[in-house]
């Protein structure tokens, strides 16, 4: 599993873009975030695959978790706040509530979503394995 581990902080140090992201993430001070889904397993991908680290990435999505006011005006206020801190990168970033997700999921997908606990368990969540995984700065 370490070696593993390596492997992966490797190939995901190789996307400058993603660490940006990270970066800029981690100013936030948002609870519980982490930088998940496509942009990892494609920058692995990309890796193994001797492309470019930021090739086909359509975002970097960013999950945060906070119970403490699932109304739509607070999460936008954190969007709006994100859309400012990442002005000027060069990749569309998506950021969302996933304490707010049981309240919007069954109106878009047609099909009913538990509330979650943590990000962890949003991200345990994924259909496709390869989605599961999450990563941010060491503290």
């Amino acid at each position: 599993m370490d070696e593993q581990l390596v492997a992966l902080k490797s190939a995901l140090s190789r996307n400058d873009v993603l660490l940006e992201v990270m970066s800029r993430t981690a100013s936030l001070e948002l609870p519980g975030w982490y930088v998940t889904a496509g942009c990892l397993f494609q920058t692995v991908w990309n890796v193994v695959t001797h492309r470019s680290p930021t090739s086909g990435i359509k975002d970097y999505d960013i999950f945060y978790f906070d119970s403490s006011d699932l109304s739509w005006g607070a999460e936008d206020e954190v969007i709006k706040t994100a859309q400012r801190a990442f002005t000027g990168l060069a990749a569309e970033v998506e950021i969302r509530n996933e304490a707010r997700v049981h309240l919007w999921y069954e109106q878009k997908f047609g099909v009913p979503c538990p509330a979650y606990e943590s990000t962890e368990a949003a991200i345990d969540s994924f259909a496709a394995t390869t989605c599961c995984l999450g990563v941010r700065l060491d503290e």
